[in-house]
């Protein structure tokens, strides 16, 4: 309790701030070799609390109330790499609370037009637990941001029993496998699952992304099974 009061505290003085919170970036790497895209993830090193991961930050964030405001910080720092690099996506995570914030498509356009950066080059990230908990409200948002033109990413697909139930309701436009899909000991069975899934992605006009490579042995299952991009950190760390 003592520790999550410290967070909450330090968090609101760092968003008030605007210092120590800041974006890591873990590029994705095409199938070819070549850097296609960059992922953003939250990092913050507090002088007296340490390496504060995010799976601690955003939790508190939600139940404090800041989850919106550090949302805006993230998507700025995003926003930001996405001008320096026009030729590459820039991903983010999205809270499934962000989605219930009223005008958050909106927001997200003043904070690009800001920035001199077109909705294109955005690719925001979210979980199926969003379209589980938020379906409705869920699948409006996710088409009034598409028809603007940002990009939507279905994150640590396969982890839920309604995977393919939230492809066939809400357009999506990349999916991300989770990397419990790839098991070194079952080769074989794992190319023919991830091979699969490829297949329905692809089916539908979707990218498939394994994410958490970790071994060159992952990194040629998910080659062999035909996935279009691949990121962890055995092809490079966030940075």
């Amino acid at each position: 309790v003592q520790r999550r009061d410290q967070i909450e505290h330090a968090l609101r003085v760092e968003l008030r701030e605007g210092t120590g919170l800041e974006l890591h970036f873990q590029p994705i790497i095409g199938s070819r070799g070549a850097v296609t895209g960059l992922e953003g993830l939250l990092r913050w090193h507090h002088p007296t609390l340490g390496q504060v991961p995010p799976a601690e930050v955003i939790p508190i964030a939600e139940e404090c109330g800041v989850i919106d405001e550090l949302g805006h910080v993230v998507f700025r720092d995003a926003c930001r790499m996405a001008r320096r690099f026009p030729d590459l996506s820039i991903a983010v995570n999205v809270s499934p609370l962000q989605f219930r914030a009223p005008r958050f498509a909106a927001t997200l356009h003043a904070i690009l037009e800001a920035q001199g950066v077109t909705p294109s080059q955005i690719e925001l990230e979210i979980t199926e637990g969003l379209f589980i908990e938020h379906g409705t409200l869920c699948g409006t948002t996710i088409q009034e941001l598409r028809r603007d033109g940002f990009r939507i990413v279905l994150d640590d697909f396969g982890t839920g029993y309604s995977s393919l139930s939230c492809l066939r309701k809400f357009p999506v436009d990349k999916i991300k496998l989770d990397p419990s899909f790839i098991d070194t000991a079952a080769r074989d069975q794992s190319v023919a699952i991830i091979r699969a899934a490829v297949t329905l992605g692809h089916a539908m006009d979707l990218e498939v992304v394994a994410e958490g490579i970790s071994s060159s042995e992952e990194e040629q299952i998910a080659l062999q099974a035909g996935c279009d991009g691949l990121q962890g950190h055995l092809l490079t760390p966030a940075m």
